[in-house]
């Protein structure tokens, strides 16, 4: 028997089904029109390495919405699994009838090139300006460059190399928040030459 004859398969109907994907906490506003919010996002993905930009997608009833679309920031928070908590409830709640910093307890601090705050508590902080907005549908896709990143002290070894397996990273999933395991490899680790022993 074939392998492929062993594999069996489904047919779904069409559907978002690109997972694990990452699971993000964004932030904007923190300007004098607009306060700062928080808003959990499963949809965002890398776009472009030169000039380094990424892409969130926000439905347009969203509170946020409004705030990215006036002011064309926004900060994206890579959050450990201990924050996914706050992670889940910030997509639930919307930031018109509540302070989403005060009542999860994260931390707003000054960001280094956009006026919306980063989370303190967060892993990583990618700062966005937003050079493009889509209206694809049900969301809005916005696409933005990176002006700036902070990365948390405890992601750095002691040569302050990125050690992301230090923090941890949370992933989404068919509606599940999962945490991700072990590192299986290294980029190119595939046709990397080993030098005999």
């Amino acid at each position: 028997m074939l392998k492929s004859e062993r594999i069996k398969k489904q047919s779904w109907k069409p559907g978002n089904v690109l997972w694990p994907g990452p699971v993000v906490l964004v932030s904007c506003g923190g300007t004098q029109d607009w306060k700062p919010n928080l808003i959990t996002i499963a949809w965002a993905g890398s776009v472009c390495s030169d000039p380094p930009m990424l892409s969130i997608s926000v439905r347009p009833e969203r509170y946020s919405h409004a705030i990215i679309q006036a002011t064309h920031e926004f900060v994206v928070n890579i959050p450990s699994p201990r924050q996914a908590k706050a992670v889940d409830w910030c997509g639930t709640v919307s930031g018109r009838n509540v302070d989403k910093f005060a009542d999860t307890g994260l931390t707003p601090a000054k960001a280094l090139k956009v006026r919306c705050p980063i989370i303190t508590e967060c892993l990583l902080n990618i700062e966005c300006r937003v050079q493009k907005s889509l209206k694809l549908g049900s969301h809005t896709m916005f696409v933005a460059e990176v002006v700036a990143v902070q990365v948390s002290s405890a992601l750095l070894d002691t040569k302050g190399r990125l050690r992301v397996e230090k923090g941890g990273l949370l992933a989404f999933a068919h509606g599940q928040y999962f945490e991700l395991g072990r590192c299986l490899g290294h980029f190119g680790f595939s046709v990397r030459k080993h030098s005999p022993k």
